[in-house]
């Protein structure tokens, strides 16, 4: 029985070194590549506005907004991963959590170098702050919806 909870902890970290891999093969593409996948997005996104919409849209400012969101949403499903992760290992209370915000900051700090490396890409103080807000909205909601399922199962019980 010990050894299926070890496994169980060491499985819970395969979705976050997965994430942090698929963070990290985006990170490591050079500009021009980076710039064609979030235009390509950013049509998907556009023809869908204009098929529900008449709504006039500055392409600079809405390829940023679509940029600076991935960067959100990727770090708010790392942060939801790696407190589930966490939670293997420790309860989660305020120590859990600051603990993975820690992992999550340190990743993105780590990202945001390693893209200084890479052909036209920068490293931002100011993505290290987005990636963090998803980080901890991750979290956040991770934990409301502990909550919300915990108080559901005991209203069944």
């Amino acid at each position: 029985m010990h050894q299926i909870v070890k496994q169980s902890k060491l499985i819970s970290w395969i979705p976050v070194i997965l994430w942090m891999a698929l963070i990290f093969y985006l990170s490591h593409q050079p500009a021009s590549s980076s710039n064609e996948l979030s235009s390509g997005v950013m049509d998907v996104f556009l023809n869908a506005i204009t098929t529900v919409t008449s709504i006039d849209i500055d392409l600079g400012i809405f390829h940023h907004l679509i940029r600076k969101s991935a960067h959100f949403f990727a770090y708010f499903i790392l942060g939801f991963l790696v407190i589930n992760a966490l939670k293997r290992h420790m309860p989660i209370k305020w120590k859990g959590v600051f603990l993975s915000l820690v992992i999550c900051i340190l990743y993105a700090s780590s990202d945001e170098v390693h893209q200084l490396f890479i052909l036209g890409r920068s490293g931002e103080v100011r993505d290290v702050f987005i990636d963090s807000t998803g980080s901890a909205t991750g979290i956040t909601v991770y934990i409301l919806l502990g909550k919300i399922f915990r108080k559901i199962y005991s209203h069944l019980s």
